[in-house]
């Protein structure tokens, strides 16, 4: 009966994502107005900033970012124009785009509430333990953040769909199988249609390839594989027991597979600090 109701909804789910009837949930206006707004050449801070204060919640997270640990400085941050001078444009958007991931889906069950607060703490982590495996890829740190972040995002669609299916709440540990033969899938169709980078795509479509080498330099796929294994390590999941030397992306970063970044002193405490701003 089980493998019955998991064949049935991976069937539909299929078949509505190729029929384009699946709803994916729209990016909210006021982050395809930041978008647009970055994307102008002529646009200057303020005009950023105008752009996100019509967003109280938004406005609110923003400058309570740029005050956390993740943005250190000496001056206390009060105003969205500050958060965004702070920040820079390109953290501006990651962190607008990682906040508005957090908002765009409401739990309506205590089942969806429970895997959606799973989904997102592990995206956090993924998030922070990204950003600290940047340096060793060569890319910018709030890229690899943002990139973490988000490699997990096609499981809000499935988490969504299972909330008007009785029969599926009532065995989460179906869900769950569901979500992880096909968030790839869905992240792919979900990212594509806000029109997010590809090398972001990439790494929604990827990061479960755990024999991923195309050669050349390592890249954000490569950082989000390893970075998601170590926050699986030792946890009950298929990848919490994966031998690291088996998997390429760790030589092409080239970590040591006997030591875990997260145990590490110094970068330990910072994943902590960077998963704890991403959570607020």
């Amino acid at each position: 009966m089980s493998s019955e109701l998991k064949n049935r909804i991976l069937t539909q789910l299929i078949t509505e994502l190729e029929s384009n009837k699946l709803v994916l949930p729209s990016l909210p206006e006021v982050a395809l107005k930041v978008r647009d707004t970055l994307a102008d050449e002529n646009a200057n801070t303020k005009a950023v900033a105008q752009v996100i204060s019509t967003d109280a919640a938004l406005s609110a997270k923003l400058i309570q970012v740029a005050n956390s640990p993740l943005l250190r400085g000496t001056k206390h941050i009060d105003s969205v124009d500050m958060a965004v001078t702070r920040m820079g444009n390109t953290t501006v958007k990651n962190t607008v785009n990682s906040l508005i991931v957090q908002q765009i889906f409401q739990p309506g069950t205590d089942v969806t509430d429970k895997l959606f607060h799973a989904f997102w703490t592990h995206s956090t982590e993924v998030a922070a333990i990204s950003q600290a495996l940047a340096g060793m890829a060569r890319l910018k740190a709030d890229q690899a953040m943002f990139a973490g972040l988000v490699h997990d995002i096609g499981a809000l669609p499935i988490i969504k769909y299972a909330e008007d299916i009785p029969e599926l709440l009532a065995k989460p540990y179906i869900l769950e199988e569901i979500i992880r033969e096909m968030h790839t899938t869905i992240g792919v169709a979900l990212l594509s249609s806000w029109e997010f980078p590809q090398d972001i795509i990439n790494v929604a479509a990827k990061h479960e390839d755990l024999s991923y080498d195309p050669g050349g330099a390592a890249d954000l796929i490569d950082v989000v594989i390893a970075a998601n294994l170590q926050s699986y390590f030792g946890k009950e999941h298929p990848h919490g027991n994966v031998n690291w030397s088996d998997v390429p992306a760790f030589a092409r970063l080239g970590l040591d597979t006997d030591v875990s970044i997260i145990d590490m002193d110094e970068k330990g405490e910072a994943i902590k600090e960077v998963q704890a701003s991403l959570l607020v």
